[in-house]
């Protein structure tokens, strides 16, 4: 029954892209000598490194390579080795890149701000960056630059000011798309710590804090949210490495069974408190993304779907079958046993799930915005196709 289930699954996701690749072409083929057409101006997005483009280094310089050595060659404030979900979200829509909030040279905010940075939470920490590595700019953060920003909006555009300018026209929060993607550093910092149970304690509150953003950006004029779920952490390479556990532990995937229900539980969770706030937002399209699902098919099965490796990352240092070690970061060296060693990427991040060991390459991203822009992993259905002409990615 269990190959039966797994075969179901993967000829859905086969679908979902061959779906999508054929809609996109048409769409593309029925746009030429017109404009395009998106309901949508702008992101606003709210997360952590998962799709963080540039803050926390334009707060904190310091990122070298190999980041960013996929697409833009260079380091790009992105974990990752070229582009993230949000990335080719924008690039479907038809818009530019989303720039950081926080970059003061070159942003360009008529389509949009990026408040995530890498290492962020919901919950306000309780901790220094310095101490423990967790962002200041959790969501809460995040939300108040949200709130300065828009009416720092509205105070420049009610002013005599004229001539061209890179911030967006007082009507664009109505116009945009809200994006979260955020809960993983809830969930994974303190697991070392004090296990499972004690970080079970207190997700409620993560998943309240989340719900409670999205009705203050409604009051904003915000109307469109996706809110992505959180990935099957238990298949990254780094948890595999870092947190003990046995042969029994793993499933047949190799990913750790009780830190994966673990997830599963907390998605419950979160989807159950957007029913619950959709409610009280009449006007609002509120929607539960289950990028959870896509990568785990991807992690669980790769070879299906041009990838080469699931559980094993591409930037790491030590082989075996993890490439990972938690005293030797990606892109970092040290001297070990009086010899320098260094985390190298490898030379084929597209056969590969996970980058880093934390974070998706971007095949892997690309992969999993594909199967958001199909649809099929929206609750409740939301057809972005009809709002939008959605371009290649």
């Amino acid at each position: 029954m269990e190959l039966s289930l797994s075969k179901i699954v993967v000829h859905h996701f086969g679908q979902v892209l061959l779906v999508l690749l054929v809609a996109m072409s048409m769409s593309t083929t029925s746009c030429l000598g017109e404009d395009s057409k998106c309901e949508f101006k702008a992101i606003f997005n709210f997360g952590d490194s998962n799709s963080d483009t540039g803050g926390f280094w334009a707060a904190f310089p310091a990122q070298s390579g190999p980041f960013g050595m996929t697409y833009f060659k260079k380091p790009s404030g992105r974990a990752s080795d070229g582009r993230l979900i949000v990335d080719f979200l924008a690039e479907a829509l038809g818009l530019p890149f989303i720039s950081p909030y926080l970059q003061s040279i070159g942003s360009d905010f008529r389509h949009g701000a990026n408040y995530a940075t890498l290492a962020s939470t919901v919950l306000l920490p309780n901790t220094s960056l310095f101490v423990t590595g967790i962002s200041p700019f959790s969501l809460a953060i995040q939300l108040n630059q949200m709130k300065e920003f828009k009416a720092k909006i509205v105070e420049f555009h009610s002013g005599d000011k004229k001539g061209s300018t890179k911030l967006p026209s007082p009507d664009i929060f109505g116009k945009s798309l809200y994006t979260f993607y955020i809960g993983q550093n809830d969930f994974t910092s303190n697991l070392k710590d004090i296990g499972i149970e004690g970080v079970k304690q207190y997700l409620p509150q993560v998943v309240s804090q989340i719900a409670a953003t999205v009705k203050e950006l409604y009051g904003l004029g915000g109307r469109t949210f996706f809110v992505l779920n959180l990935a099957p952490v238990g298949c990254y390479p780094a948890l595999l490495v870092q947190l003990p556990h046995k042969t029994s532990d793993l499933d047949k995937f190799g990913c750790l069974v009780s830190y994966n229900k673990a997830v599963v539980d907390y998605n419950k969770m979160l989807k159950k408190a957007l029913d619950r706030t959709r409610r009280d937002l009449p006007n609002a399209s509120l929607i539960y993304v289950d990028t959870h699902a896509v990568l785990l098919e991807l992690f669980q099965h790769p070879t299906l779907h041009g990838l080469r490796y699931g559980t094993r990352a591409c930037c790491g240092y030590g082989g075996g079958a993890y490439n990972f070690h938690a005293e030797v970061y990606c892109g970092n060296t040290k001297v070990m046993n009086g010899t320098n060693v260094t985390a190298a990427a490898c030379e084929d991040p597209n056969n590969y799930v996970s980058w880093d060991g934390i974070h998706a390459t971007e095949a892997a991203n690309k992969l999993t915005t594909f199967a958001i822009l199909n649809g099929s992993y929206f609750d409740p259905p939301f057809r972005l196709h009809e709002l939008c002409n959605l371009h290649p990615i």
